[in-house]
């Protein structure tokens, strides 16, 4: 848990959470926490133990402790953009997330986009632009329309993420986008239902969980609306049955697209009961307030059994 972006407050919550609900008996878990100036393992009194980086191994006394399995519960950078996952797999440490690559592709909204096009998964229209490169804003209109949404390619929680409703709102939004990333995508805005879909492994199968709708009192679903209660989020959300099987079909589609594996939890807009796809989160939220355990909860899985599940795929 941790990690080296502003999602750290929030995956040391989702961590805290994985260590307390998991089987006792069953394991011996330990929370580690990856900092930039630091990696230790924290004990029941917040006393730190170096981590041993050559192994990912640390020492209590004269007792050398070695991992069988890392649960990531690391939000951005450096677990969900498959960085320290890489590391893992080059020392044989077997961890509750997707590949390497899938982690980085996933984690890169503008890769996302392009690998979910080619498979007929519809999108909002968008634009690219790089730290450094000219801005032409009449360029921007021209293909996004207005309002539209400035969002860091590489980020999550929201962060960064702005909508412009008029011209002169989107340089504002551009700067404050390149404040999170060196790259970053505006998209058009696109008007109708959001929706949170859990496509997840679970007992060696894919399922689908029963699908969140999201209503936010702000302008779209930000950060105070995700962590600060400016929003409803309904689960099971209310759908025809035609339009919850196109949901859960898009989803699973998306799920196989990226060769994803273990959690996830992907965002549509719903125009007209099409699904149209805004990008996909590989370690969400796992507190007991977040969207992916409450609809884990709603088909019949606690945590406990979740995150135990996440450890034998991994394991076995």
């Amino acid at each position: 848990m941790g990690g080296y972006s502003a999602e750290v407050d929030i995956s040391i919550k989702s961590g805290n959470v994985v260590y307390r609900q998991l089987d006792k008996e069953k394991y011996t878990p330990f929370r580690v926490l990856i900092l930039l100036n630091k990696w230790v393992v924290l004990d029941a009194h917040e006393k730190e133990y170096q981590i041993d980086k050559n192994d990912f191994s640390f020492t209590i006394g004269t007792k050398k402790i070695v991992f069988d399995c890392v649960f990531n519960a690391i939000h951005g950078n450096p677990g969900e953009n498959g960085a320290i996952l890489a590391y893992f797999k080059l020392i044989g440490l077997k961890h509750t997330s997707a590949s390497p690559y899938q982690m980085a592709l996933t984690f890169n909204k503008r890769d996302t986009l392009s690998v979910v096009k080619e498979y007929g998964i519809k999108t909002a229209t968008s634009y690219y632009l790089n730290k450094g490169d000219q801005i032409d804003l009449d360029a921007i209109i021209a293909k996004v329309g207005l309002p539209c949404f400035v969002k860091p390619n590489n980020s999550g929680s929201s962060i960064g993420i702005s909508k412009a409703h008029k011209l002169a709102e989107i340089l504002p939004a551009i700067q404050t986008a390149f404040k999170e990333d060196s790259e970053i995508l505006i998209e058009s805005f696109i008007e109708g239902r959001e929706v949170s879909v859990g496509v997840i492994q679970y007992q060696q199968e894919v399922i689908v969980l029963p699908i969140t709708e999201i209503v936010t009192e702000n302008d779209f679903f930000d950060y105070e609306a995700k962590y600060q209660g400016k929003s409803t989020e309904i689960t099971p959300a209310i759908l025809s049955p035609e339009i919850h099987e196109k949901v859960v079909l898009t989803a699973k589609k998306v799920y196989y697209s990226l060769s994803m594996s273990g959690f996830s939890r992907a965002e549509f807009i719903l125009v007209k009961g099409e699904p149209y796809f805004l990008e996909i989160n590989t370690v969400p939220g796992l507190t007991e307030e977040s969207i992916l355990p409450q609809q884990a909860a709603c088909a019949g899985i606690s945590l406990t059994q979740l995150f135990d599940n996440a450890i034998q795929l991994a394991i076995n």
